[in-house]
């Protein structure tokens, strides 16, 4: 009789936030496949659990699920988990449940922690509907560009994002999705717990020194933005543009997010007006 693959969450922070039920799948798992096996160990010594590890992560998974797939063959129980969290949510462990489920074996959750949850469950925006968008692309084009692709989605949208790069994404997301409310929360469950709330740009001014993972909770298009005033016709945006280049002391791109923020719309949508009313100057 095959085994069973129980996907097991983990604390996100705080050690306590464990169920029962994991700790008795992991007591009774016969090895434990987790992402970092140095962040399960302090975890399973905390709780007195003495299982053999195995490391499954991005770089290993193809070669490392077929061993795996066969032991739940033979009967075993393997247990997988990941540094924080439910595994699979921007964690490795895909490939191997496919497969065990391909393959006729049982696969069971063992819900608890998630980053995600918490962080929607506290920021005070809509959570009947919320999307989950993994982490940020990290080039700038690619980055632009996923967020262009989320600006229409009128669900709440939850993602995560490096301390090193935070500040960086959400001053480009005020700049296409506009002054929309959002949550940031820092290192979620433990000692440092830090929660800013707000529009984009305050937030920016007191998110502090980035430390940790951040969790970002933003508002919707149509219930979480504020209202964007219609934009006037492109001929008075390039007179206005004009006026700002010549008369002050301030380059074209400054220009344009200063004539976004005023109309409450984005850089590229006012150099596309801009260029629409170049056009019909021409052929008038």
């Amino acid at each position: 009789m095959a085994g069973v693959l129980s996907i097991v969450a983990t604390p996100i922070g705080n050690l306590e936030d464990i169920t029962l039920r994991a700790l008795r799948v992991l007591r009774e798992a016969d090895v434990i496949a987790a992402e970092d096996t140095r962040r399960t160990i302090k975890l399973l010594n905390h709780y007195g659990i003495a299982k053999p590890l195995l490391s499954l992560h991005d770089h290993n998974e193809r070669t490392r699920s077929p061993w795996l797939l066969e032991r739940l063959a033979r009967g075993e129980r393997v247990a997988l988990v990941s540094d924080a969290g439910t595994p699979t949510v921007s964690d490795p462990g895909v490939r191997l449940i496919a497969e065990a489920g391909r393959r006729g074996i049982k696969v069971e959750a063992v819900p608890g922690a998630s980053a995600v949850l918490a962080a929607l469950a506290s920021s005070g925006l809509p959570a009947d509907r919320f999307v989950f968008a993994g982490f940020p692309p990290r080039g700038s084009k690619d980055l632009t560009d996923w967020l262009e692709e989320l600006k229409p989605e009128s669900a709440t949208v939850v993602f995560f994002e490096a301390p090193h790069r935070i500040k960086r994404t959400l001053a480009r997301a005020a700049e296409i999705w506009g002054e929309r409310e959002v949550s940031v929360g820092r290192e979620l469950t433990k000692a440092f717990e830090e929660l800013v709330k707000g529009p984009i740009s305050d937030v920016l001014k007191h998110l502090g020194e980035p430390r940790g993972e951040y969790t970002v909770v933003v508002g919707g298009a149509s219930r979480g933005a504020r209202h964007v005033p219609a934009l006037p016709p492109s001929s008075e945006v390039l007179q206005e543009f004009w006026r700002i280049t010549e008369c002050a002391t301030m380059g074209r791109r400054e220009a344009l997010r200063q004539l976004a923020a005023t109309y409450g719309s984005t850089p590229k949508q006012i150099y596309t007006l801009i260029e629409e009313a170049k056009k019909l100057g021409r052929k008038t």
